[in-house]
């Protein structure tokens, strides 16, 4: 037995939205039908009818949450380097106290429509949360090792920790290349099969360009700080992309998160090695972190594939895809929200390879239905809201 829904307007985000259009799904969430108001069918159908606009559930592409614990502990604009010593001397906690911040953040990600989530970790402290949680989790087992000494152990501690999300989907991915030797990354290689999503930290700040280019600049104090040896690397006037991407596997698909400094002659360096590549923005994280936004517009006009995240509730507010894209259209005031809901819903679930489910109001998909609400027509506004439909 189908249920139909109408609003003012359905986007299935494949295709161009429909005025007054009706979506049907079944008892399990399953649409069964996507309709045009006049379509004959529809003659003796009972329709749920909202005001705004209908969509697939977001896809959040980039997310930490066994940090969900740290909201509000770390101070905002501080640039990363900084960021990240107060993320490792602010991340001890109480089980409990970890384990209660893990369920409020998922529960409130999925009351705000997120229905996939691309989730990295360091621990196994989250498996218990994902297997009991109604999104869909792709976790990505953050591999961290500058000391090349340390590489091929980091990749047999990353194994272990991915066997306890098991059944769930798992990647094992590099962190950044701050935190990564070239042998590290390198070792991907021959331990991970061509099916295995790598996902990088890629210049969320400018100190990583300074870094590997003059070997200059604020991560000399952050790895001096930390005990942590840079004597393996020379300045070699390349920026970090470039120094983390060509030692990664090329067959693999690459989702290069944050991406704040990233210039076009970077995507026009990722264009012309051929390597298959996302690029995920998390503003409002940049915003805390770094006080700055991506250059969007270079993407776009670079036809890049772009996809959403929020981060952690150490450098964000809320994990809220919605709230990540009022961000953007309060800067980028000419982007449509068509354009930038294909970045939060089809174009994640193509990056985690999950397209075949979610993303996108087709039939044979059960991606989930929200409403949002408060729009001006199809342009998205200050007071939108997400209301979960299914």
């Amino acid at each position: 037995m189908a249920t139909y829904y109408t609003a003012d307007y359905i986007m299935p985000v494949t295709s161009p939205p429909i005025k007054g259009g009706v979506v049907a799904l079944d008892e399990k969430g399953l649409i069964v039908g996507v309709y045009h108001s006049s379509d004959p069918q529809l003659q003796d159908k009972k329709l749920i009818r909202h005001k705004g606009v209908l969509t697939p559930g977001f896809v959040n592409g980039h997310c930490h949450l066994e940090l969900s614990h740290m909201k509000g502990k770390v101070a905002k604009g501080t640039g990363l380097p900084k960021f990240l010593n107060a993320v490792m001397s602010e991340r001890t906690a109480s089980q409990e106290a970890i384990n209660q911040a893990m369920v409020e953040a998922d529960k409130a990600m999925f009351a705000k429509g997120i229905q996939v989530v691309g989730d990295h970790v360091n621990t196994t402290v989250s498996a218990k949360v994902k297997a009991q949680s109604p999104i869909c989790y792709h976790t990505f087992v953050e591999l961290l090792g500058f000391d090349p000494a340390v590489a091929d152990d980091r990749v047999d501690q990353a194994r272990d920790i991915e066997y306890d999300f098991e059944p769930q989907r798992t990647s094992i991915t590099p962190h950044a290349a701050y935190s990564c030797s070239k042998k590290l990354l390198r070792s991907l290689s021959d331990k991970v099969d061509a099916n295995n999503i790598f996902s990088l930290h890629n210049q969320e700040s400018d100190e990583e360009n300074k870094f590997f280019r003059y070997k200059r600049g604020e991560f000399l104090d952050f790895y001096k700080e930390n005990n942590i040896s840079h004597d393996h690397v020379t300045a070699n006037g390349k920026n970090a992309l470039q120094n983390s991407i060509q030692f990664l596997p090329a067959e693999n698909r690459l989702l290069l998160i944050h991406n704040t400094y990233t210039a076009p002659k970077d995507m026009d360096y990722v264009t012309r090695i051929g390597r298959d590549v996302y690029y995920c923005l998390c503003p409002k994280a940049n915003q805390y972190i770094e006080g700055r936004l991506p250059k969007i517009q270079s993407f776009v006009l670079s036809k890049q594939k772009i996809m959403i995240g929020t981060d952690s509730l150490a450098s964000n507010d809320t994990l809220d895809v919605l709230e990540e894209l009022k961000t953007i259209h309060e800067a980028f005031t000419d982007l449509s929200f068509e354009t930038t809901l294909s970045w939060a819903t089809i174009n994640g679930a193509k990056a985690l390879k999950l397209d075949d489910k979610y993303g996108s109001l087709e039939v044979g998909k059960s991606p989930g239905l929200l409403l949002i609400k408060d729009l001006d027509g199809l342009t998205i506004t200050a007071e939108a809201a997400v209301q979960r439909i299914v």
